[in-house]
């Protein structure tokens, strides 16, 4: 399990590197839409890569997965399209607060209740303090 947790907390690491990145790439052309497309095209052809190094096999089944599995290509459309956008204007840092803040939010609720077919995990007095203290040290690193 200590591998999952360093894979994600590089993942995790990579989210405010990646609004810095692409702000800074949608000041430089003039076009933070444009800078989310080109993220878009370079992140379609690592994951073909990826895909085509692993097993292409797995493209057969997209014709018959439910349709409102492919929302989360617009979530991450709508996060790209809005980091980029709003970083150069509020911050990187208070831009990164709020998306961690509703990451907290909307994951409690997905385990909570099992959504999308994740595993559940109650959302009790413990996990609910455990969650406000995370929320809490957030907001903690933003208050200068």
């Amino acid at each position: 399990m200590a591998h999952y947790a360093l894979i994600m907390l590089i993942a995790g690491i990579g989210i405010p590197v990646l609004a810095a990145l692409n702000a800074a790439l949608g000041a430089w052309v003039g076009s933070p839409a444009a800078a989310a497309m080109v993220l878009f095209v370079v992140a379609f052809v690592s994951c073909l890569v990826v895909v085509l190094v692993t097993g292409p096999h797995a493209l057969d089944r997209f014709m018959t997965a439910p349709k409102h599995l492919f929302l989360g290509g617009v979530l991450v459309a709508f996060y790209v399209l809005t980091i980029t956008f709003i970083a150069p204007h509020f911050g990187v840092g208070n831009a990164v607060f709020f998306v961690l803040l509703g990451q907290l939010i909307s994951a409690a609720a997905i385990d909570h209740f099992g959504l999308f077919g994740a595993q559940v995990s109650s959302l009790g007095l413990a996990r609910t303090g455990g969650i406000a203290l995370m929320a809490a040290g957030v907001w903690l690193t933003q208050q200068v």
